[in-house]
């Protein structure tokens, strides 16, 4: 019972692992039992009391008990340092499906595997989150798989879409049943206006509204409460603070406001090309998982007119949706839904269920309103 009740204050599910810890501990305890009543009942058998073998008996094998015991805890506490302990287990599988070669029937039971996981886990229910991004501008972050940056050129001028365009986008999407709201802006965009046009969209729409902004204090947070937000999308990036002026320490403190403030952490493996290793592609797979992301899966790098990162190329739709598969087993039923982007049929046959329809501002495209270039 006291067990449980630890269990339950730390918020520890009956699962396999803890299950497995169970049936350790009462191991334990029943061999050191044994042991002791063996060595008090053998001083019985000599004619002493019932108090004196109890006392004799104890303390004759009481220091073997304790160095038993002491061995198990060694073995099993650096245990205790390891973060996310169910995600690191999944680790080493993650890394052996995501070396499985393509068109082989492994990679394809791998797909189907996880297909019907979501299936099953997400009621045959697909989403569809409707991006709107609100705003271009050549953002003086330069990170180097966007073209809404200056050092991209494509973009000279700053462009905010009117609230009339914003509010029909809206209500568009509201006509065809989207569940969530994709608000994005570059990193320049003030916070205010975004808040804002959430105030608006609160009035007019009924779909959820999630923001899709620069990293954001414990304050900023409250405030996109506030103004009707329910949720995030924040990515720690593939290849961040190398192909980012941003630190991966910094994005992680964004998810913690979130989490902090009450707000959903939506989350993508992104962005994916082939310069990246599976390690650091399972490792934010893994990240998704420790933190708690409402949803996650993987998006492609789509290589705009003059990317500097064009030269490793892009990763192919079969290979993207092998790692939707492995994405989603190592999500388990932590995930509310799971996505892929740009979308096609492989990854929706791989355990995605998450699509992203496009309008306005777009980081891999070349056009003010992504609907007259690659938007969806």
């Amino acid at each position: 019972i006291a067990t449980f009740n630890l269990m339950f204050s730390g918020d520890i599910t009956l699962n396999i692992m803890s299950l497995g810890g169970l049936a350790l501990g009462i191991g334990m305890l029943v061999d050191n039992s044994v042991v002791v009543l063996e060595s008090i009942f053998r001083h019985r058998e000599k004619g002493e009391s019932i108090l004196a073998a109890a006392q004799t008996g104890a303390s004759e094998v009481g220091t073997a008990v304790v160095a038993s015991t002491l061995t198990t805890i060694a073995v099993f506490f650096p245990l205790v340092f390891v973060k996310g302990i169910a995600g690191q287990l999944f680790r080493d599988q993650a890394l052996t499906v995501m070396a499985l070669p393509l068109h082989t029937k492994e990679t394809y039971a791998l797909m189907e595997t996880a297909q019907a996981l979501s299936r099953e886990h997400f009621g045959n229910k697909g989403e569809n989150h409707f991006h709107i991004g609100v705003n271009v501008s050549p953002c003086p972050m330069n990170c180097k798989f966007c073209s809404l940056t200056k050092a991209a050129g494509i973009f000279k001028d700053d462009i905010v879409f009117s609230d009339e365009q914003i509010i029909a986008w809206a209500q568009e999407a509201q006509a065809h049943g989207a569940d969530a709201l994709n608000l994005m802006t570059t990193g320049t965009f003030p916070f205010k206006q975004l808040l804002r046009i959430g105030r608006l969209l609160k009035k007019t729409v009924e779909v959820p509204l999630v923001a899709n902004i620069r990293d954001i204090n414990h304050d900023e947070g409250e405030a996109l409460l506030e103004a009707g937000f329910v949720g995030a999308y924040k990515a720690v990036r593939l290849g961040e603070g190398r192909d980012t002026p941003i630190s991966r320490d910094k994005r992680i403190k964004s998810i913690g406001v979130y989490k902090d403030v009450g707000l959903r952490w939506m989350n993508c493996v992104e962005p994916v090309g082939p310069e990246h290793d599976h390690e650091e592609i399972v490792d934010l797979m893994l990240l998704a998982r420790e933190y708690g992301a409402t949803y996650s899966g993987i998006m492609r790098r789509i290589n705009f007119p003059g990317s500097p990162l064009a030269r490793f190329g892009m990763i192919s739709e079969l290979e993207m949706a092998k790692m939707v598969a492995v994405s989603r087993l190592v999500m388990g039923a932590a995930a509310k839904a799971h996505c892929t982007h740009e979308p096609h049929s492989a990854s929706l046959m791989a355990g995605a269920n998450l699509f992203f329809p496009e309008v306005g501002a777009s980081p891999r495209d070349n056009e003010a309103d992504t609907q007259k270039g690659r938007g969806h």
